[in-house]
């Protein structure tokens, strides 16, 4: 089973992202699952989303603790919230940020974090927030993301998130579906 983490802050899109790798890792023939984790939170508070991926039937509903995956809609969390509890050797972190994966890293260890600090090899980054801007024209990063995302899990392809994309936003027109879709692509192609 794959489990992926993704933290943000209210309002950036983070229980979206989790149901578009569902919806993305369902239309490529896996069992999946998203869940939000969030109460009376507002917007702009810290929030975490979960999302499953599986060759087998998933009868587990619960947090993730032990994630493959961590994303980090929001490098200012970082320094705030323990985002990397649960973390392991193997396990991948992917930030919304334009340092390097190095000066990340770096980040991260200077701060003394209680949890299991990856590996450099593991921190992945990619400014998200620079894409959705230019494309568009807001700072919703999380379709930016989960384009970088599909690239380096393999687990979803790229084709099978624009096509989630096209279902979860149709009521929002063929204009926000493409640029999103744009974006996605944009993100896919820029991570090495």
């Amino acid at each position: 089973m794959i489990q992926i983490r993704i933290h943000g802050r209210g309002g950036q899109g983070v229980v979206t992202a989790a149901e578009l790798i569902a919806i993305a890792g369902f239309k490529t023939g896996l069992y999946t699952q998203a869940l939000p984790s969030f109460g009376v939170e507002r917007s702009g508070a810290p929030i975490q989303a979960f999302a499953r991926m599986d060759d087998t039937a998933i009868i587990i509903r619960e947090h993730i603790y032990q994630p493959d995956f961590i994303i980090i809609q929001d490098a200012s969390l970082l320094a705030s919230v323990d985002v990397l509890f649960g973390a392991n050797k193997k396990t991948v972190v992917m930030v919304n940020t334009g340092k390097t994966p190095k000066e990340t890293w770096e980040s991260i260890k200077s701060q003394k974090i209680q949890s299991f600090i990856p590996a450099i090899s593991n921190i992945k980054t990619i400014d998200a927030t620079k894409i959705a801007l230019q494309i568009l024209g807001r700072n919703l990063m999380n379709t930016v993301i989960l384009g970088a995302f599909a690239k380096l899990s393999g687990h979803i392809s790229l084709k099978s998130l624009n096509s989630a994309i096209a279902e979860k936003f149709a009521a929002k027109g063929p204009d926000i579906i493409a640029k999103n879709q744009t974006a996605a692509t944009s993100a896919y192609e820029m991570l090495n």
